[in-house]
């Protein structure tokens, strides 16, 4: 049986995406991406990490807001190149305090509208 680095392919900046997915609700969460050491940091200690292109580092999701994912189960594809994590979520995904990143729902009018509600004011939470 291959062992899980075997099987997965990681891109030329050594990233794969991984969708979130909570396990409850079935929502998708939200899409990260995880470098070799994210995925090795979620598989140990149960709870996502992510490597953030924007500051260039590995992190745990909810490191700052608290807003932590608990793994329950993980798939891969196919091809090995994408990931699937069923979650436990911690109050709420989104940077802008929704449960979900995709929070914003296309209307027919080509504008978006909010769905769901706002669980916590990113204002108080990123403190700049």
């Amino acid at each position: 049986m291959k062992k899980i680095f075997d099987v997965l392919k990681f891109n030329d900046k050594g990233l794969i995406p991984a969708i979130i997915q909570d396990e409850k609700t079935k929502e998708v969460l939200t899409l990260c991406y995880m470098n070799r050491d994210a995925l090795l940091k979620t598989l140990e200690e149960g709870k996502v990490h992510v490597f953030r292109r924007s500051k260039g580092r590995l992190m745990l999701k909810g490191e700052t807001s608290g807003c932590t994912q608990a793994v329950k189960s993980m798939s891969i594809d196919c091809e090995g190149n994408s990931l699937l994590f069923l979650v436990d979520q911690e109050r709420a995904a989104c940077h802008e305090g929704y449960f979900t990143c995709y929070f914003r729902k296309l209307k027919k009018d080509g504008t978006f509208e909010a769905i769901g509600k706002r669980i916590f004011d990113p204002s108080d939470v990123y403190k700049k």
